[in-house]
């Protein structure tokens, strides 16, 4: 009999608004479980996205993340941005 439960995993990145997403922090299992917590205790906002977070746990800490991967990212950050009220530093300039 197959074990459906899947190991935890999750991937942190810091977007500074010019350059871009780097990886800051990631891991499984308990490490993980730490990542989420301390994410969830200072009100980060989190994406549920087990595709992404299978391939940004590949790339080693400080790493940016690949061009390929631009596009899913930038509409997780944009999410944030939404939820927090916040807008590109860019935007403002207009």
């Amino acid at each position: 009999m197959k074990s459906t439960h899947k190991i935890q995993k999750a991937v942190a990145l810091f977007y500074d608004g010019k350059n871009s997403p780097t990886v800051s922090a990631k891991g499984t299992g308990a490490v993980a479980d730490n990542i989420i917590a301390i994410a969830e205790q200072h009100g980060v906002p989190l994406c549920d996205n087990s595709a992404l977070v299978e391939l940004l746990v590949t790339l080693e800490l400080g790493d940016e993340i690949p061009e390929i991967l631009y596009l899913a990212v930038a509409y997780i950050i944009a999410f944030a941005y939404q939820l927090e009220g916040k807008e590109p530093e860019a935007w403002s300039r207009r």
